[in-house]
């Protein structure tokens, strides 16, 4: 299992914490030895805010702005969005060709970094509670330095956070990784525009997320994208690969287990009831990349931040689906 020791060291990244919402203010940490005991900022008007720490990670969040809640967050010291098993979401994933891909572009994020000849780069992972499929390479590689977090702690965590105000310097990372994240936030452009914020010049960002599925996660669940609506929302950046994350077939499947747990309102007999559909997703390398993103079950996005962005006379261009 990984832990902490995997990723950055506090002390390697500690001079880049900034008060969610204004980065211009430093966050100031209090430790007893090697733990994290309290977390606060100082504006230049001496207006102070403290913030609470959670399992010994600081809660980075304003929650006068947030949908997560300091009263249900520090008592609990969990997310109020309940996730499925790791081993389950990866094994389905291995299992209907998704994780390959992810594996595959996440290689290619690594590598694009790693050629700015910056030794150690700095790696950003949003909503790493737990580890996203095919991200393995970056765990386990010595050539990285990783900073994480999500809106509640785990071992693959430094601090909580709201991914709609990231407590990090400007220009402070070479690379950011969200994958299956920005469905769940209210506002993803602004997440976006966070991300180009924390990024260095030339910055590499790897993004996955969801077009053809139904609702999970509950009502924590608020948007989807095509895949031409994923390449405008990272319209600041120049491609360096993109597309269809899962085609027609893991589409259908979805849909069938939803239709069967509706049908029998059930979703553990939903969920045995679409197993023959679970065919489907296998035969989806049989279709046409064009076809797969006017079907996809998701999109991915892998590109380099730039001064200059598409414009909407220019984002239909950029379609391409099998309807050209």
């Amino acid at each position: 299992m990984l832990t902490l020791k995997m990723l950055a060291d506090w002390r390697e990244f500690e001079h880049l914490m900034r008060q969610p919402g204004d980065p211009s203010v430093p966050i100031i940490l209090c430790r007893d030895g090697r733990t994290i005991t309290q977390a606060k900022s100082q504006s230049p008007d001496m207006r102070t805010a403290d913030y609470p720490v959670v399992r010994g990670q600081p809660a980075l969040i304003d929650f006068s702005c947030s949908l997560v809640r300091a009263e249900v967050l520090t008592a609990s010291g969990m997310s109020l969005i309940r996730r499925r098993p790791n081993w389950l979401r990866i094994t389905k994933g291995w299992l209907f060709g998704t994780a390959n891909l992810s594996a595959r572009n996440i290689v290619s994020f690594r590598d694009h970094i790693l050629s700015h000849g910056i030794e150690r780069p700095l790696v950003l992972m949003i909503g790493a509670a737990t580890r996203g499929a095919g991200t393995n390479g970056l765990y386990e590689t010595e050539a990285f330095r990783q900073i994480a977090f999500d809106i509640y702690p785990s071992a693959h965590t430094h601090f909580i956070a709201d991914a709609h105000q990231i407590p990090l310097a400007s220009g402070s990372v070479d690379g950011v990784c969200i994958q299956a994240i920005l469905e769940h936030v209210i506002n993803p452009q602004q997440v976006v525009s966070e991300i180009s914020r924390v990024l260095r010049p030339g910055g590499i960002v790897y993004a996955e997320t969801p077009f053809m599925q139904q609702v999970h996660e509950g009502a924590y669940d608020f948007t989807r994208f095509t895949e031409v609506g994923h390449r405008w929302l990272f319209r600041n950046f120049e491609t360096i690969s993109r597309g269809a994350l899962g085609g027609p077939g893991l589409s259908l499947y979805w849909a069938a287990k939803y239709f069967l747990r509706g049908i029998t309102r059930s979703r553990r007999l939903g969920d045995i009831l679409s197993l023959p559909f679970a065919l489907a997703p296998l035969m989806d390398g049989m279709i046409g990349e064009d076809h797969k993103i006017d079907g996809c079950n998701g999109a991915y996005f892998l590109g380099k931040l730039t001064e200059t962005s598409i414009s909407l006379s220019n984002i239909v261009d950029e379609y391409r689906g099998a309807q050209r």
